[in-house]
């Protein structure tokens, strides 16, 4: 039997029966997941100090487990004496099961790592049913070895889904695990 990560069952044994349950879904296939899984990271000082970069790259690609990519400016910018295409930034995208590996860890070991930690806001919402949520320090994934680290930034992570509404996606994300505040 081939392996499958336990949020992807979660997702088919219980989230599936539960959304139906409270929108009505008639087919299985209206029922909204999770597509892609998105993680960028800005690298302001990397105008001055190139390394900076590849440092973001090699964080994101531990925390995920997938090689990550440097994104590249998009125009001159003469007051922080950007150039076009310069190295700025660090990203990369999830799908599959490193999605549902990776999510798992955000929910079970990073999140709960965070200071003072009484969930995530409800107001990251897009409407049409995307999530962000902006972490200030890269430590709080155990991947990180906190020694090695040259300068404790954040960054920025995008949950995708088939989800209409915001609604629909934040039952969607609620019932996958995330921890939303309470209003």
């Amino acid at each position: 039997m081939a392996y499958s990560p336990r949020l992807k069952e979660e997702y088919k044994s219980k989230v599936i029966a539960a959304l139906t349950d409270e929108f009505g879904y008639k087919n299985i296939m209206q029922v909204p997941k999770l597509e892609k899984i998105c993680l960028s990271r800005g690298v302001g000082a990397a105008v001055s100090d190139k390394k900076l970069v590849d440092h973001a790259v090699d964080e994101l690609t531990n925390i995920t487990g997938q090689k990550a990519v440097s994104t590249l400016s998009k125009k001159d910018v003469a007051t922080f004496k950007l150039r076009k295409g310069m190295p700025i930034g660090a990203k990369v995208t999830l799908r599959g099961e490193r999605m549902y590996e990776f999510l798992d860890r955000l929910i079970t070991s990073a999140l709960p790592r965070v200071r003072d930690f009484g969930g995530i806001k409800a107001t990251g919402f897009d409407g049409r049913g995307n999530y962000n949520l902006g972490v200030t320090e890269q430590i709080i994934f155990p991947e990180i070895d906190i020694d090695k680290v040259n300068k404790i930034a954040g960054m920025d992570i995008t949950f995708v889904t088939s989800a209409q509404t915001d609604k629909e996606a934040k039952s969607l994300l609620t019932e996958m695990g995330l921890p939303f505040q309470k209003n």
